[in-house]
């Protein structure tokens, strides 16, 4: 083991990255050598100390039982006293080293030192009662209490500073999260010090050298603080902030390739990365960046909410915390820490009979409005017990249902190692494979073999490669009104709110089943009047951007940039009778708005619909061998339940917006597409007309199976196509549906390339669009380089997609409508949905299913 992890170690050095974590055989190789002399010693103390995962990992639970053996004299080392086991395992955050640490509080030797370890440790959960009653008759014990109840852990740790000199790395124009993560490097993510290296390797104007810049700032001695017009943009990836901080953060004891800490200031910084900055400790500041300068050194004052330029002392920026607790998240080393820290002293207190603590900066709860309240802020108040949640107040909304994907599950799974997790709290917890199944890499095949396992004995639902997208699967199991979180940034439900995390904040909504949020402002769009004739749903998603460009509430350009909607909720009224699988395709988009949730305000009539569909699917899913069998029959009882007692929340006549658009559906009257390469450069269809396209892509989680109806029945009738044509269904339920239907047949005479279910060229990781090509897509988003190295990317409609596909080019208005002439009139059998209880098949495998028993609880 030894020779071989100094091999790898050399391998990795080439590459200036840190070898890999011990795994659980490298672990259990390394106590084998720790049980007797060794010539390296030293070597064999660092690794145990510093290269093993903390928390649930397999490894961790081989360290903790080997430092157990030693505190009880089952297991003995030359080099490791017991008084030393107790040290370490008091490193280990918490899980397979807690119940150790505990049994050696009763220990007259080792007592006070594992007090001393425990007093520091937050991950307890279950195990705080088993402290609480042993500390009626122990003084250890005793110790740990009143530690946890004067916040110890809190209290030890530094102070922030007046004022921290930096040094400014900045990007200009807008750094979306493939820049910081490229899609194509999806596979190393776990990785982190291997994926940072992928940070800006498409080439950018204005950013050369960017990692050799960074470790030549670094020699200035300051902190680096990483800087951008616009920041974060695009896709939920931890991983983009993982890479950030590797380069710009501070090192974590005892926790291998991991960095907590750095600075980030943004004109504008995109809600969930301002998220995930926040759960790791890192200090997130929106502020005017205009005068701030790559190289440039500044003095950073938090307290006063100013930035100075370090030589002048001239103040170049100021600005307000999102909110006043940021700076004990700071303190704590991040969001999370700080949370569970926090419950802990409540807790401990409350159970001791102490007041609450004043050493935290408390959110303001305090409620003097008279207004009511906005849909998504009574979904979030039932959610929190109470009638509604004002924005700007903290609060910790019981999730309903929470989504991860496979380039952020292995992610979520080191996280939920480290909070110890062995169950979920969540209700509904789902995995999928949509990302990777088409084209994976070895890497990717040991994730599909491994993880739904993982998922799934913790009671979660695990899908499989070629079921589909995510959303698809996910949007089926939602109940109406609820909250939830997903690992990517499109989990926006079409039924309740989403707020969409990164994979540290997703593990905490999985295990904890709760998350925090501080309660954003609402941007109402209200639709009005009738749709025209050939105008699609995508045209009406492309309609919301391009009114707010109307307005003067969003601008295109990345300097100074306008954008009413960006850390805001997007609710939605004014089309009612959509059916769900089309309200998706509103929801969905508010990720490209880079809003923080979305709602859709719907009739009770398509949500029943939805929900008698969705009941036979969960239950064709018990039968066809999906688990966790128990969740999946819970959701759907709560899903009939509902049925039988079909109350939805309205918004108050009265709420309270921040901004009311209101569109009229009269007045558009061509496309709307996004242009290259700008998800919110609207233009229309005239404007753009004879445009030639080299290739065109029909798929994503903007789709849905009428969609793949009418590009089949355009390409029947037209035979083939001058551009390369890509067809993707969302789900393998969809391409079951369309085989039968001979759809595909028509695909595979028009020359049309398909491939499994899943997401395909929308994230760019696997197959992709030639370089250089021009696009029409129907996928989500458009940033530069996503589809293929320099590709343009028009978003649009699937069927003016297909209609490109036919002609090679984009039509004019004229011609447009032309072609949609043959849709139309067959739209009620082109845009009919999967109704699971209306199929054969699936009503009788839901009705075969060996249902287990379960107990429902109000969710």
């Amino acid at each position: 083991m030894l020779q071989d992890y100094k091999k790898h170690c050399e391998e990795r050095k080439e590459q200036g990255i840190p070898p890999l974590p011990l795994s659980a055989q490298q672990t259990s190789d390394l106590v084998e050598l720790l049980k007797s002399e060794h010539e390296e010693s030293e070597l064999l103390i660092e690794l145990l100390k510093e290269r093993i995962p903390a928390g649930v990992d397999q490894a961790a639970y081989v360290k903790a039982g080997f430092l157990a053996d030693i505190t009880t004299g089952e297991a003995v080392s030359p080099y490791i006293s017991k008084m030393e086991a107790v040290a370490i395992l008091g490193t280990m955050l918490g899980g397979y080293n807690i119940q150790p640490l505990i049994n050696c509080l009763e220990d007259g030797e080792l007592g006070a030192a594992a007090a001393d370890a425990l007093s520091t440790t937050l991950l307890i959960f279950d195990a705080f009662n088993e402290v609480l009653k042993l500390s009626e008759t122990n003084e250890n014990a005793k110790t740990v209490i009143n530690a946890w109840a004067e916040g110890k852990w809190f209290q030890e740790k530094d102070e922030i500073a007046e004022q921290i000199k930096l040094t400014v790395y900045k990007v200009p124009g807008e750094i979306n999260t493939d820049d910081l993560s490229p899609a194509t490097d999806a596979w190393s993510r776990p990785d982190i010090p291997l994926h940072a290296l992928a940070m800006f390797k498409m080439p950018r104007e204005g950013l050369e050298n960017p990692l050799e810049t960074i470790e030549e700032l670094k020699k200035k001695g300051n902190p680096l603080v990483f800087v951008g017009d616009v920041v974060g943009t695009g896709s939920s990836r931890k991983s983009a902030t993982n890479s950030v901080l590797w380069h710009m953060g501070d090192e974590i004891p005892c926790i291998p390739n991991k960095k907590e800490g750095g600075f980030c200031f943004g004109g504008k910084i995109a809600p969930i990365f301002f998220n995930t900055l926040e759960d790791s400790g890192a200090f997130p500041v929106e502020c005017d960046v205009s005068k701030l300068n790559m190289g440039q050194e500044i003095i950073f004052e938090p307290f006063a909410g100013r930035i100075l330029d370090a030589e002048s002392n001239e103040l170049i920026s100021s600005f307000e915390l999102k909110t006043p607790v940021l700076l004990d998240e700071v303190r704590a080393n991040g969001r999370i820490p700080l949370i569970i820290g926090r419950q802990l002293t409540d807790k401990t207190r409350e159970a001791i009979g102490l007041e609450p603590t004043d050493i935290f900066t408390r959110p303001d709860a305090d409620d003097t409005s008279e207004k009511g309240f906005t849909l998504a802020q009574k979904m979030v108040g039932k959610a929190c017990g109470v009638k509604g949640v004002r924005p700007g107040t903290y609060c910790e909304p019981r999730m309903t249902t929470v989504g991860s994907q496979d380039t952020t599950g292995p992610m979520t799974r080191d996280e939920l190692k480290e909070l110890a997790c062995l169950g979920f709290s969540a209700d509904l917890v789902m995995q999928s494979f949509c990302h990777t199944a088409a084209y994976p890499k070895p890497v990717d095949i040991d994730t599909q073999h491994t993880l739904p396992e993982f998922i799934m004995n913790r009671g979660g639902v695990s899908l499989k490669p070629g079921d589909g997208i995510i959303h698809s699967w996910l949007n089926r199991m939602l109940l109406p009104d609820g909250v939830g979180t997903g690992g990517d940034s499109h989990t926006r439900f079409p039924l309740g709110i989403s707020f969409p995390a990164g994979s540290g904040l997703v593990a905490f909504a999985a295990a904890l089943g709760v998350m925090p949020l501080d309660m954003p402002e609402s941007v109402l769009v209200r639709f009005k009047g009738e749709m025209q004739p050939g105008i699609t749903l995508r045209d009406l998603v492309n309609a919301i951007p391009y009114a707010a460009i109307q307005k003067g509430l969003l601008t295109v350009a990345k300097e100074g940039k306008k954008n009413i909607f960006s850390g805001r909720c997007l609710e939605i009224e004014g089309l009612p009778d959509l059916k769900v699988e089309q309200a998706f395709e509103l929801s969905d988009a508010s990720a490209e708005r880079s809003a923080s949730g979305c709602t859709v305000r719907l009739n009770k009539e398509p949500i029943i619909e939805y929900l008698k569909s969705n009941i036979v699917m969960l239950r064709w899913m018990i039968e066809g061998g999906y688990g966790d069998a128990k969740t999946l029959e819970r959701r759907a009882q709560a899903m009939e339940a509902w049925i039988k007692n079909p109350e939805l929340l309205v918004p108050d006549e009265d709420a309270e917006y921040a901004e009311i658009i209101e569109i009229d559906l009269n007045e558009i009257k061509e496309p709307l597409l996004a242009c290259p390469n700008d998800p919110d450069d609207i233009k229309p269809l005239s404007q753009v007309a004879e445009t030639n396209i080299d290739e065109v892509f029909i798929g994503s989680c903007m789709t849905n199976i009428g969609h793949f109806r009418a590009a089949g029945h355009l390409l029947k009738k037209y035979n083939g196509t001058k551009a390369r044509l890509w067809v993707v269904p969302p789900t393998k339920m969809d391409e079951k549906q369309l085989m039968e239907e001979g759809i595909y047949n028509v695909f595979g005479t028009s020359g049309a390339r398909t491939e499994l279910p899943g997401c395909s060229l929308c994230m760019g990781n696997q197959a992709r669009v030639l370089a250089n090509s021009t696009v029409v897509s129907t996928s989500t988003r458009n940033f530069p380089n996503r589809l293929g190295d320099g590709a343009d990317v028009f978003l649009a409609s699937a069927e003016l997609a297909a209609i490109a596909s036919v002609i090679g080019k984009l039509p004019t208005p004229e011609e447009y409508k032309k072609y949609m002439q043959e849709i139309d009139p067959l739209a009620d059998d082109i845009y009919k949905y999967l109704n699971f209880n209306e199929i054969d098949q699936y009503v009788d495998s839901a009705n075969a299913a060996e249902i287990p028993a379960v107990n429902i609880v109000n969710v």
